[in-house]
């Protein structure tokens, strides 16, 4: 009895224990989603509205001089940028960003990937680690980005698939993420990156695209272009960051409430233990006296 006692402290200390390590990590990761979650929330209507431009220009420029990085050819080669976190205990976070990508790549580029044609640019350790085990083209250049989030270290990257589309070594870029909505919730996505997409027949009809250039239209699109695709992959990335912590945070509640849910019934079973080997000395107690009274 006395070893099942002390079994059941042991075990009640090990759930203490761990529920102080979930009440901290859930404590850094509040923290630091404060400051993710403004972040991105100032940037993402600057980024939306770039992007609104850019599909408009590119839309208003058709039979005009070709704009390279949105020249629509044949996919031969596909370039997807997954972007995950550094490290897990976030729920299933990362499992679905990972499972999002290999779904778009079996169900609209499987000709391409059984050719091994399709390569992942990773952003994150954790799906580096995960698709290089599946067996996929994995590249590790930009996965420690989130070692020291900033906007050179993307936007390094997002010239790199620029060059990379304008070379004809990728046909069409996309990026795999998690667009943030609340610390709770998070909205998983796929988004073209290049070529540029053109933008929705119903919302060029509303926009003026009859647009005035100052300078010339050919140097305003080379040199906005690429400072609007540099934005674009910043705040898929600044999204990643946000719901990464509030992923992280919403899964170490949960671990806390669980915690507390075995302890209550760790502490139930010690207390019947306890109550039962407290009656068993009685009842030696009592034989022993009326055996020696006989």
């Amino acid at each position: 009895m006395a070893g099942q006692l002390k079994e059941v402290r042991n075990r009640i200390k090990s759930v203490q224990n761990t529920q102080q390590i979930t009440k901290a990590m859930k404590m850094v990761s509040a923290a630091k989603l404060r400051k993710a979650q403004d972040t991105i929330i100032q940037m993402r209507p600057y980024a939306k509205k770039l992007q609104e431009v850019l599909s408009n220009i590119v839309s208003s420029s058709e039979g005009d001089t070709p704009i390279k990085l949105a020249e629509e050819r044949a996919v031969e080669k596909v370039l997807f940028i997954v972007i995950t976190s550094d490290r897990g205990l976030c729920g299933a976070y990362n499992a679905n960003v990972i499972k999002l990508a290999r779904l778009t790549i079996a169900e609209q580029y499987a000709t391409q990937n059984d050719k091994g044609n399709v390569t992942i640019w990773n952003i994150g350790k954790k799906g580096f680690e995960s698709l290089t085990k599946l067996g996929y083209n994995t590249d590790e250049t930009y996965k420690d980005i989130f070692h020291h989030l900033s906007f050179p270290d993307v936007q390094s990257a997002a010239q790199a698939a620029m060059k990379a589309f304008e070379h004809h070594e990728f046909d069409v870029i996309e990026i795999v993420y998690s667009e943030f909505k609340n610390a709770a919730t998070q909205r998983f996505a796929v988004e073209r990156f290049l070529p540029i997409p053109k933008a929705a027949t119903s919302i060029t009809k509303k926009s003026n695209t009859d647009f005035i250039f100052e300078p010339e239209k050919d140097v305003l699109i080379a040199e906005l272009m690429p400072k609007i695709l540099n934005t674009q992959l910043y705040k898929a990335v600044l999204d990643a960051n946000a719901s990464e912590h509030g992923a992280r945070m919403t899964a170490m509640d949960k671990a806390s409430e669980n915690a507390n849910e075995l302890l209550k019934s760790l502490k139930i079973s010690y207390n019947r233990a306890r109550q039962a080997s407290i009656t068993t000395e009685l009842t030696e107690i009592v034989s022993g006296a009326a055996a020696l009274q006989g």
